[in-house]
């Protein structure tokens, strides 16, 4: 089965809205086996609305419309969709008085706008909306299916996964996607795809699909089979190869993000952190304390953004600071060993760089990063020269420094099975 998603509102014609309602929809019909072959963003206006519906059930078997299903006058996503298949709109006393009730839950009486959100095509389903006033809408035209949904995530989602998806998986058969989630840091896209490239290139039936992300690669394969174990089998064995192509770099074959993995090592060896940031300004403890439970691994951070609480609060000496410069390698690691004792965590984690604009020398250009890594037997250091504007110098970093903690327990782990 084909699918389109056709979002609803001028407001994501502009800057200040993101369409993310067709990211998870692609997710969830992908898992049902549903292709989606286009998506379009459609602004508030009846004939351009109308245009796409027509479109669209000529190309696909399913559409999924998100927005316009609100009360007020730019809400016109019902009414375009009667238009193009002719079906009169009726009022459905059942929706209205399920409107009622809700505003009278908060004490308030229903404007009589809102009437508007009882009005449905004739020969639909109402897909029931407990988190707000505006119900879905499952349309049939022949074998095409049309689904109306209202736009905000929170009512989306859950009335997506709790009446769609029943529905569309008592219609879909045949093919059914299979896909691995490969991801890479410390190597860039083209040496990536110069490691991967003579695997994938042997399987024309699998799709792979290479993204840059700041500080990581992420390497999609997908394909479609009516045979899944077979595709499954396929897949894996492309995983191994890659794995064996990219080595240490590769730090999940299951799409996790890279603070996933560093958690599971540190609470595998029972371990604690803490950390020392200057250049990153928080976002290395941000993405330690991203995942839940992390109060048994995180024991917390200095942003010694000056010299004075490098100093002060991390036990860096001044006269180091003024004789290699706050970025440099022995203050990295100076910053990882005073946060590792002031802490009394297993491992010190330190971040100092130069992200620009300004502020880089001939000798330590903008980009210019020093990360260092303290246990308890001694300190690693490592230097990094990032590409990029300030935003994507930090977020380099931050992934680099996770990826050091990576590395090490990799290292570890490696030694212990010497």
């Amino acid at each position: 089965m084909r699918a389109e998603i056709i979002a609803v509102g001028s407001e994501l014609l502009t800057p200040d809205r993101i369409d993310t309602n067709s990211l998870f929809l692609t997710a969830q019909l992908n898992r049902l086996g549903i292709q989606v072959v286009r998506k379009t963003i459609v602004g508030d206006e009846p004939n351009s609305l109308q245009r796409e519906f027509r479109a669209a059930l000529e190309l696909a078997d399913v559409i999924i419309a998100s927005g316009g299903l609100g009360p007020t006058e730019d809400d016109i996503t019902r009414e375009a969709l009667a238009a193009v298949l002719q079906r009169p709109l009726v009022q459905d006393d059942e929706i209205l008085k399920d409107i009622e009730a809700k505003f009278q839950r908060f004490g308030r009486v229903m404007p009589q706008i809102n009437v508007k959100q009882a009005l449905v095509p004739v020969g639909a389903a109402v897909l029931p909306n407990p988190r707000g006033t505006a119900p879905g809408l499952w349309v049939e035209d022949g074998q095409r299916i049309v689904v109306l949904m209202p736009g905000p995530p929170s009512e989306l989602e859950p009335m997506f996964i709790e009446q769609v998806v029943p529905r569309l998986e008592a219609r879909a058969i045949g093919e059914r996607l299979v896909e691995r989630a490969l991801r890479v840091s410390g190597m860039g896209e083209s040496a990536v795809d110069q490691a991967i490239a003579p695997i994938y290139k042997g399987y024309r039936d699998v799709q792979t699909t290479l993204l840059h992300f700041t500080g990581e690669i992420h390497v999609y394969l997908r394909q479609w089979s009516t045979d899944r174990t077979a595709a499954e089998k396929t897949l894996d064995g492309i995983v191994e190869r890659m794995r064996l192509a990219l080595g240490e770099s590769l730090f999940t074959t299951k799409g996790e993000e890279m603070e996933q993995v560093v958690a599971r090592e540190l609470t595998w060896h029972g371990a604690t952190i803490a950390v020392a940031e200057s250049c990153t300004g928080g976002m290395l403890g941000e993405r330690l304390t991203r995942q839940p439970g992390s109060s048994a691994y995180f024991l917390g951070g200095v942003i010694s953004y000056g010299n004075e609480l490098k100093s002060d609060w991390l036990g860096v000496s001044r006269a180091l600071i003024e004789k290699d410069g706050a970025v440099s390698a022995e203050v990295a690691q100076a910053m990882a060993e005073g946060v590792r004792r002031r802490s009394g965590a297993t491992l010190g984690l330190a971040v100092t760089g130069i992200a620009g604009p300004t502020g880089g020398t001939e000798e330590k250009p903008v980009g210019t990063v020093h990360i260092a890594l303290a246990d308890a037997e001694g300190v690693q250091q490592k230097m990094f020269r990032f590409p990029g504007d300030r935003g994507r110098i930090r977020g380099q970093a931050t992934v680099a420094a996770l990826d050091m903690v990576r590395r090490y327990y990799l290292h570890k782990s490696a030694l212990k099975a010497q």
